[in-house]
């Protein structure tokens, strides 16, 4: 063959050669390069040894384990304190107690505001727990934050050991359902309150937007009871007082209403113990303030009124 022709055959052998497909095995390993460094962020104690998630046990001695044992079992027996909350606020129990002892005897559980905070003005009757003197009081005026607890939360009243009233209050008034009994369990009365006013109580305003109260009449069912009060057009209380089974019960205060002072009472007037005897015709007047809030006078104690002035009648809180 000539030198040519070889030379021909060569390079159609060498193109032919170049242009095969080479078959890739997914079994194939791809082989590192020669000249890969080594990674200089490990070494062989991080590849070959697994971290334990387990901490060392320490010895301790069998005075320890004990000590140990008895710290524990002591945690387990400490009372959890619980935080007594009802509607958001703090509150803390107490109780008090009157009348002799025996069946007869009166037994008052209830709630207060760990913290003072002053009841709403509009408030119909606001009650608070007076620590020292050991009783429930109905407010005739400004609260003493230092001496004064407002009641808030669940209220029980008991005679003899049985429950004759339960209830809750609320910033010192009312709240929700409201039920006396007899020591025997018969229903007396329920009333529903909401913040100090009945369900069903009919509350007239001084304003459209209904903001400045001018009269709260208690109904329940159709009769008046419950807590009344009237404010003037300072939003100051003009009269306030209880009915019960359509009667003026208790007593009822006439205030000075000034505008740029506190509730100041005026007059004090005494009707009867209960709205089921027969209502007091003409009530009686028991204590008599002047304009700066000294008590003058007082029902068969003392009477240091300079002259007698004209005291107004009673308020006609009945409607047509």
């Amino acid at each position: 063959m000539r030198p040519f022709h070889l030379y021909i055959v060569l390079l159609l052998v060498s193109s032919l050669g170049a242009c095969s497909k080479k078959t890739v095995s997914f079994n194939s390993r791809i082989e590192p390069p020669a000249l890969a460094l080594a990674d200089t962020l490990t070494n062989s104690n991080d590849t070959t040894k697994t971290p334990s998630l387990v901490p060392k046990k320490i010895a301790l001695t069998k005075e320890q384990e004990k000590a140990a044992k008895d710290k524990e079992k002591a945690e387990q027996r400490k009372p959890k304190k619980k935080k007594n909350i009802f509607l958001g606020e703090r509150i803390k129990k107490a109780y008090t107690k009157s009348g002799a002892k025996g069946k007869n005897q009166i037994l008052e559980v209830f709630y207060c505001l760990k913290t003072f905070k002053e009841p709403n003005a509009y408030s119909t009757a606001v009650y608070y727990f007076n620590p020292r003197k050991r009783k429930i009081f109905r407010a005739n005026g400004e609260l003493n934050p230092a001496t004064d607890k407002v009641l808030h939360g669940p209220y029980k009243k008991l005679q003899g050991g049985k429950v004759i009233e339960t209830g809750f209050f609320a910033m010192g008034t009312k709240h929700l359902r409201w039920e006396k009994t007899t020591k025997d369990n018969v229903l007396v009365s329920k009333i529903h309150y909401e913040m100090g006013f009945p369900r069903d109580a009919n509350v007239t305003y001084y304003d459209a937007g209904q903001k400045q109260v001018k009269e709260v009449v208690p109904y329940v069912n159709g009769k008046l009871e419950g807590d009344y009060v009237r404010f003037n057009e300072f939003g100051k209380r003009e009269w306030d007082g209880a009915f019960e089974n359509g009667k003026r019960i208790g007593e009822w205060t006439n205030y000075w209403g000034f505008r740029n002072t506190k509730d100041r009472r005026h007059y004090v007037y005494e009707y009867g113990e209960s709205g089921f005897d027969p209502e007091v015709a003409e009530p009686v007047l028991i204590k008599e303030y002047n304009r700066n809030g000294v008590l003058v006078y007082e029902k068969d104690k003392f009477d240091k009124r300079d002259a007698v002035t004209d005291r107004p009648g009673n308020t006609n809180t009945r409607r047509n």
